[in-house]
């Protein structure tokens, strides 16, 4: 039941070449950056991703994405990650853009066991009819586009069939977390985490804290350690590396 793993390269040591990631994190929110760089460093490549964005300023995916260490991205928002956004246009990049809270509810479904579900966002736009482009040929044409989904009519109202996604990876992270898996998200850097980590075949969490079990009040846990295989302690310093995206200032 001991989930805790020594190091972060020893966590991800198994993630082959190709091999599929859900990752949490929403801009630079909850990330878990210690897993990427571990990656990164082991030199793994190949990787299809889905995740909400992919880095930002140069840190979290951003740092794989910068490396070409991806082939594929499920996500929800590009944003101002200009790499990104390069890649994908000049076709060196596939990329599945899809509503954000399908993205949720896609990750979920995954993790609960329910293949597909009905949604009715999407429809009536290239999300349900198919014509988005996964992927460019470097010319300013499409080589590869998402093809049309099942649309089907309830009470009156039409919606679109969206397959639930697991992956064979999952790297999160998480405020606190004990040796039996038992997570703790910060606030809004819950975000996609809880999600991220059911839809894993193996799932592995950074912690800024680890207790011991027993420690979390069960009330207080918001992703159970049957979702969880590996934990990895962060440093003190690790935890307490966080950028701000961001900075304004108030009058």
């Amino acid at each position: 039941m001991d989930k805790v793993v020594a190091t972060a390269a020893e966590a991800v040591a198994d993630v082959p070449d190709g091999a599929s990631l859900a990752v949490g994190g929403f801009g630079l929110s909850g990330v878990p950056n210690v897993l990427i760089q571990a990656l990164y460093e082991r030199g793994t490549g190949g990787l299809s991703v889905v995740s909400n964005n992919c880095g930002a300023m140069e840190s979290g995916l951003a740092v794989l994405l910068a490396a070409g260490r991806i082939a594929r991205v499920t996500g929800s928002y590009i944003g101002a990650n200009k790499e990104f956004a390069r890649q994908y246009l000049g076709g060196e990049l596939e990329v599945e853009m899809i509503p954000q809270g399908t993205l949720a509810e896609r990750l979920r479904a995954g993790g609960a066991g329910i293949p597909a579900f009905y949604t009715p966002a999407g429809v009536g736009t290239q999300v349900a009819d198919g014509g988005l482009p996964w992927r460019y040929d470097g010319s300013g044409g499409v080589a590869l586009a998402s093809p049309p989904k099942e649309v089907r009519e309830f009470d009156g109202t039409e919606y679109v069939l969206e397959r639930g996604i697991r992956t064979d990876f999952a790297l999160v992270r998480a405020a606190r977390g004990d040796r039996h898996g038992n997570l703790v998200f910060a606030k809004a850097s819950r975000n996609f985490n809880p999600l991220a980590a059911m839809a894993g075949r193996v799932t592995v969490a950074e912690v800024e804290e680890l207790v011991e079990p027993g420690e979390i009040d069960p009330d207080a846990v918001h992703l159970p350690g049957i979702f969880v295989q590996r934990v990895v302690a962060l440093t003190p310093e690790q935890a307490a590396d966080k950028k701000i995206e961001r900075r304004t200032v108030s009058s």
